[in-house]
């Protein structure tokens, strides 16, 4: 048997694999109502069948999105919040850092929330499991970082993210980091005296 070759390409992604990269690249970038099924499907190279036969349905494919996002942590706040390399004060300070404008166009999570109103949702215990989550380790941080009541600094910071994170969405100005940062380095220092 001989080696594989260095120009073998590796092998094409499964549709459900296609389906799931073209809602990640569509929805955080168009908005998931702005999104259509039939685009998905072109984007991801099959057909409705396909993606109702896989996923059973739009509402399902965004679940099933952000149930990736929320696995893979791809935002970088995120990602440096779970950084255990990072010092605790550090990851709950960096928060706060701008986030790349060219990439920036807010949480996801709370971008699927306000666009998804329907009772019921699927989508809905993925972005109420993740917000709980994320604050959970900002109040884990806050611990490990030997802050005075954590559970209560955790959700001020989580708040003061939000907050952050929406204005910048909303108004395109990513300056509401910048503003934040001090308060959140105030809250931090308090905690921590």
């Amino acid at each position: 048997m001989g080696t594989p070759s260095a120009d073998v390409a590796p092998p094409p992604l499964s549709p459900r694999k296609r389906l799931l990269a073209a809602s990640i690249s569509l929805f955080y970038r168009n908005g998931i109502q702005a999104t259509g099924v039939s685009e998905l499907c072109e984007v991801a190279g099959v057909s409705k069948r396909t993606l109702y036969q896989l996923y059973g349905g739009k509402d399902e494919l965004i679940a099933a999105y952000l149930a990736h996002l929320r696995e893979k942590r791809v935002s970088p706040a995120e990602r440096n919040l779970f950084d255990d390399a990072l010092a605790p004060r550090e990851r709950l300070a960096q928060l706060f850092d701008r986030p790349d404008p060219a990439r920036f166009r807010g949480c996801a999570f709370h971008n699927a929330s306000v666009e998804l109103t329907m009772p019921g949702h699927p989508a809905t215990p993925v972005i109420h499991e993740y917000k709980e989550s994320f604050e959970r380790r900002i109040a884990q941080s806050a611990r490990e970082a030997g802050c005075k009541e954590p559970e209560e600094l955790g959700r001020a910071l989580m708040l003061l993210f939000e907050g952050a994170t929406a204005l910048a969405t909303s108004t395109g100005d990513l300056a509401a980091f910048d503003a934040a940062r001090p308060v959140a380095e105030k809250l931090i220092g308090d905690a921590a005296a």
